[in-house]
């Protein structure tokens, strides 16, 4: 009997929330088992909900990732956040990850950075705000294996304070330590019920989509300060050559002419080699032959274009 044979089906969704980059794209890429988000050591880099899906002990698990959870300054960051609360609603079990060596630097008063201090005020914000809808969440602190475990049991008896956890897990993404516990105590919470997706569906995300965001991650990990948050990519074309093979065509948008320059690289090489980078990732996770095209495009203050939004997944206010 397979799984989507068993009668005794359970289905559920789990909204995995936390300040920008404690770990939750890591953390639902290990729990689905491949890559669904993209990830970088950059905050913001997710900036849509993505639903990916694994299985357990015949229960099917909808992991909800959404952006992160900050006090937002544009028009962009307001719609990210509203989604990232969104997607907290309406679901069977809501994980508060947490960035465990950051908070712990904050709470000790260890002479900490301004990534610790702003990770610890936005974890600060969404405990606010579970309080003020007086709502109960799984917290799970993340990235166990950067910080000795003393210091783990301050960071429990601190947060149990609040009142606001059922349970508590202690894990690290990246390593996959911890996971398995987690896991099997998702799967006996998600209730009786039909699957949502078929069984070998990993994804709620597009390929389009997925394309878009791969080209974003790799234009992340190549470019530095804040000229990522100033940019956009979209797949304006997704066609077969006559050889039958996928030609793809995205533009990077950004919101200044100076910031071209920085996009393409001397004599094209940036922009040259994030193509092949992600070229090659859409390939292997495609599984054929692609043909990628980037363009750069100027669109003053996309950061505040409704249309844009909606492109990348988000909702405007």
């Amino acid at each position: 009997m397979t799984l989507s044979d068993n009668p005794n089906r359970q289905c559920g969704f789990v909204a995995v929330i936390g300040a920008p980059n404690a770990g939750k794209s890591t953390f639902v890429n290990q729990m689905v088992g491949a890559k669904v988000s993209i990830v970088t050591q950059k905050v913001q880099t997710t900036r849509r909900r993505i639903r990916g899906v694994a299985l357990k002990d015949g229960a099917q698990i909808v992991y909800v990732d959404t952006p992160g959870i900050f006090k937002p300054r544009r028009k962009l960051d307001e719609a990210m956040v509203s989604a990232a609360w969104d997607g907290a609603t309406n679901v069977d079990v809501l994980l508060l990850v947490v960035d465990a060596p950051s908070y712990y630097s904050h709470l000790a008063d260890d002479r900490p950075g301004a990534a610790s201090e702003r990770a610890a005020s936005n974890t600060n914000l969404i405990i606010d705000g579970l309080k003020k809808e007086n709502r109960k969440a799984i917290l799970v602190l993340n990235k166990i294996d950067l910080i000795p475990s003393q210091h783990l049991l301050t960071l429990i008896e601190h947060f149990n304070e609040t009142d606001l956890f059922d349970e508590t897990f202690m894990i690290s993404a990246e390593k996959g330590m911890g996971t398995e516990d987690l896991e099997a105590y998702l799967a006996a919470r998600m209730p009786a019920g039909p699957w949502m997706y078929p069984e070998d569906q990993l994804s709620d995300i597009s390929d389009r989509l997925m394309a878009a965001e791969i080209t974003r991650e790799k234009l992340f990990l190549r470019l530095h300060q804040e000229l990522p948050y100033s940019l956009t990519v979209e797949t304006e074309s997704w066609k077969r050559t006559k050889k039958k093979e996928l030609r793809i065509e995205q533009v990077i948008y950004i919101e200044r002419d100076s910031q071209k320059a920085l996009v393409l690289g001397r004599g094209g090489h940036t922009i040259k080699a994030v193509g092949q980078t992600a070229r090659e990732e859409m390939e292997t996770l495609f599984g054929e032959k692609i043909h990628l095209f980037l363009f750069v495009k100027v669109r003053a203050n996309w950061t505040d274009d409704p249309a844009r939004f909606r492109e990348m997944g988000l909702q405007p206010e």
